[in-house]
C-alpha cells in the first residue's frame, strides 16, 4: 500500500514557474515508477510526465518537453514536478501515481495509487 501527497500547486501568472511536490508513505517507494498527470475540468486525465524505479528514465508528453522536469528522490519517498514557463492551458488539477511497471507508462490505468491532487492555476 502506498498512500500519496501532493503540495507546491497555487496560483501563477503565465510565464512562472512552480514546483509540485508529491510524499509517499511506506517503504516501498523505490519499488514504483513515478507520474503526474492532470485534469482540467470537464476534460479527462492526461498524462504529463513519469520517472521509472531509479529516475533514471524519464519521459513527458509533447507539450511539456522543455518546460516540466520530474525527478523522484528515493531516499526521501518524494517526486517532483518543476513546471517552468507555465501557460494558461497548464492549468488543471495535478495527481502523482505510482505504477508497479519498472518505467511506468503513459496510461492511467496502470497506475496503482494516486494522490489527491494539487490545483494549478495559471493566469494570462
Amino acid at each position: 500500500q502506498v498512500q500519496l501527497v501532493e503540495s507546491g500547486g497555487g496560483l501563477v501568472q503565465a510565464g512562472g514557474s512552480l514546483r509540485l511536490s508529491c510524499a509517499a508513505s511506506g517503504r516501498t517507494f523505490s519499488r514504483y515508477a513515478m507520474a503526474w498527470f492532470r485534469q482540467a475540468p470537464g476534460k479527462e486525465r492526461k498524462f504529463v510526465a513519469a520517472t521509472s524505479v531509479s529516475g533514471g528514465i524519464t519521459y513527458y508528453a509533447d507539450s511539456m518537453k522543455g518546460r516540466f522536469t520530474i525527478s523522484r528522490d528515493n531516499a526521501k519517498n518524494t517526486v517532483y514536478l518543476q513546471m517552468n514557463s507555465l501557460k494558461p492551458e497548464d492549468t488543471a488539477v495535478y495527481y502523482c501515481a505510482a505504477s508497479p511497471k519498472p518505467y511506468g507508462s503513459s496510461v492511467p490505468y496502470d497506475y496503482d495509487y494516486w494522490g489527491q491532487g494539487t490545483q494549478v492555476t495559471v493566469s494570462s
